[in-house]
């Protein structure tokens, strides 16, 4: 159980590393082109090869974690925000605004995952910002049905009910009484959804609707290499390596942490 949690959680702090200083530990520019280097294999010189551009491969990963850990963290983060307070409204007030946004949620989720992005994104244009907006508008629909959920159960406890009858207003209750008590199952939904996002993001980017050359991305760096499997499969084999090792990480984390956060499953670990 412990180990899981280690083990996803160093490689996520390693590539939120990687991410925060990508400038400093890139050996090359990513972006220079040296045609003259093109499709080169595994070197010292360049130790992940070159792509068809001549860029050297491992200076283009690096800035490829940026981007996808950066666009997935804001999806999942901006997610978290509006599925919290659209779940905790519904939750609490119930009648006629729980069945309003519901319905909302419901409408939003009766899509196949991928439909509503690639239609957003094709009225919108293809870009990285518009990727996240599109995930963001059709992602937060789970958190909102987890947060309703905990808030329905715990609502009328009697703790909350004392809070009401000693004058607490509803914000105070929410923010000290409820919420608190209604994370555990929001934080581990919170890193399986970072892996499912990462996964949305390469995908979108794939189908050349994410982030558009030159900017590095794991997603686009599979896009562009397609052409060249054959002759140069380093070109996909490190960005795919790259892709399988996050969500893996942040499966190992959230499998690790809703074990822990079990009591019945921590008390077997314990003994």
């Amino acid at each position: 159980m412990l180990k899981s949690i280690w083990l996803g959680l160093a490689f996520i702090v390693l590539l939120v590393f990687l991410a925060s200083v990508a400038p400093l530990l890139t050996p090359k520019d990513p972006f220079q082109v040296d045609m003259h280097e093109r499709l080169q294999g595994i070197s010292w010189q360049h130790p992940m090869g070159t792509d068809q551009l001549g860029r050297d491969l491992l200076s283009r990963i690096i800035y490829a974690t940026r981007t996808s850990i950066t666009a997935s963290f804001s999806v999942v983060w901006a997610c978290l925000v509006i599925g919290t307070v659209v779940g905790a409204i519904a939750g609490y007030y119930g009648g006629i605004i729980d069945e309003i946004l519901m319905r909302l949620v419901d409408v939003v989720m009766a899509f196949p995952s991928f439909i509503l992005p690639i239609a957003i994104t094709g009225i919108l244009g293809p870009s990285l910002a518009n990727i996240i907006l599109a995930l963001v508008l059709t992602s937060w629909v789970g958190f909102a049905r987890m947060v309703r959920s905990s808030v329905l159960a715990l609502k009328n406890l009697p703790y909350v009910e004392a809070a009401r009858a000693m004058g607490f207003s509803t914000w105070e209750i929410m923010k000290d009484h409820i919420l608190p008590n209604a994370v555990h199952p929001v934080i581990v939904y919170t890193t399986f959804k970072a892996s499912h996002t990462i996964l949305a993001i390469c995908g979108l980017s794939f189908i050349g609707l994410g982030a558009q050359p030159p900017t590095p991305e794991w997603g686009s760096m599979l896009n562009e290499a397609s052409s060249f499997m054959g002759s140069a499969p380093h070109l996909f084999i490190f960005p795919g390596l790259m892709i399988m090792s996050t969500v893996l990480g942040f499966n190992l984390f959230g499998d690790g942490l809703r074990d822990f956060m079990d009591p019945s499953l921590r008390k077997e670990f314990e003994l």
